[in-house]
């Protein structure tokens, strides 16, 4: 009698370590082993169909096969590109960059999938899948790229030099216990329940909810938060406007920052270096941005040192790599649904290097296209610097000329 249980053990214990060859071969054996009604029940236990197993059969009684050959010599499909010796070099040509208008390429224009790309070897004369396209480019050396952020668009003649002095202020100030500060604005983000780029472990079958749609909600509007960052002490803060980002708004939060942090940590300090992008709310050529510097200094007592930089360099900003990107990297994932839950992701973003933020809302209205005419900039304490002055000035206290 055919002991089934003890086929079924044997089988379980070496099939998942066999290949096509090794099983049938393994089945075979079997059934040789059990005899008269061997053949199905082996099928049985196995799987395996019973011309397989036959084939098996043939193959223990053939000569065995070479060392480290897994087939007998002929057997298998042909290689494609076998039977079809132009076909990589077509499929080659398809793929490859070639000048913008060529009437030969009929896929310059459009999106090389793999389906495309058949379609296409198709209307020449091949013979093919999509699938085998897949493997052919692998085999060719060719995949899927995005685009790499590597050109820069506006690269300065000075650019190197005022990294340079940007550098050298820094490293003298914070010598001499002065703070320095990097400042700029984050993205707008849209205040509801809106898809937030990023994935977050949640229960199996249970994402978060979104709009399918990015109209934005009237009566939650958009968040504007504006980061200041400490580049010495790696701590940040970050006001969240709700009405515009205007030069007001960016002048305010460094106020915000220096009455709440700065003022704390640096008691003795008498000067603030700001390092800035050089468009937006606080770009270099915007003239309510000193202005409120202007008042900025008459309030404190503090010379304003400002140094901006270069066009087209704006992640080079160390507010950038060092606070924005933990923050967006904080709330990955996560719908920003309310104003506190944006300040409370912000406020919550901490790295292993000891970072830190605080973060508060700024429910002031700014106004949008304030007018600053000639004779208020001639009101300015303002000293270009000697490098670079529409990059580089300094804005002193009134009565301190």
């Amino acid at each position: 009698m055919i002991n089934v249980g003890a086929i079924r053990g044997r089988w379980l214990a070496v099939c998942g370590h066999l290949g096509e060859r090794g099983r049938r071969l393994f089945a075979a054996a079997e059934v040789r082993a059990a005899g008269y009604g061997g053949l199905a029940a082996v099928s049985a236990v196995t799987g395996l169909a019973r011309s397989t197993i036959e084939r098996g059969l043939k193959d223990l009684d053939g000569p065995t096969l070479p060392a480290g050959a897994k087939r007998r010599a002929g057997s298998g499909r042909r290689p494609l590109t076998a039977k079809d010796p132009s076909l990589l070099d077509d499929l080659r040509r398809l793929v490859e960059p070639a000048t913008k208008g060529d009437p030969m390429r009929p896929l310059l224009w459009v999106s090389k999938s793999r389906e495309k790309l058949a379609a296409a070897l198709r209307a020449m004369g091949h013979k093919v899948s999509a699938n085998t396209v897949g493997k052919l480019l692998l085999q060719l050396g060719f995949a899927r790229h995005v685009n790499r952020k590597t050109i820069s668009l506006a690269d300065h003649p000075d650019r190197n030099g005022q990294f340079e002095h940007i550098n050298a202020r820094t490293t003298a100030l914070q010598a001499a216990g002065q703070p320095v500060i990097s400042v700029d604005t984050k993205k707008k983000e849209l205040i509801g329940q809106y898809k937030n780029g990023g994935s977050d472990y949640r229960g199996k079958g249970c994402p978060d909810k979104v709009k399918d749609h990015d109209f934005m909600d009237k009566s939650l509007g958009k968040a504007i938060p504006y980061g200041v960052y400490d580049i010495h002490a790696n701590v940040g803060w970050v006001s969240v406007g709700i009405n515009h980002d205007t030069a007001e708004f960016a002048v305010n939060s460094v106020r915000c920052w220096y009455e709440k942090m700065g003022r704390a940590r640096y008691p003795n300090a008498d000067r603030l270096m700001i390092t800035a992008d050089g468009g937006g709310s606080n770009g270099s050529r915007v003239r309510l941005w000193k202005i409120e510097l202007q008042k900025f200094a008459d309030e404190t007592g503090l010379t304003v040192e400002v140094c901006h930089f270069p066009p087209g360099t704006s992640k080079w900003n160390k507010i950038e790599h060092r606070m924005f990107c933990h923050i967006t990297e904080n709330w990955r994932g996560k719908p920003l649904e309310s104003r506190q839950v944006i300040v409370d992701l912000i406020a919550a973003t901490t790295t292993t290097t000891g970072l830190t933020v605080h973060c508060e809302l700024d429910t002031n209205a700014y106004a949008k296209g304030v007018k600053v005419t000639d004779a208020d900039m001639a009101l300015l304490n303002i000293q270009p610097g000697t490098y670079h002055p529409d990059w580089n000035y300094t804005i002193s206290p009134r009565g301190a000329r």
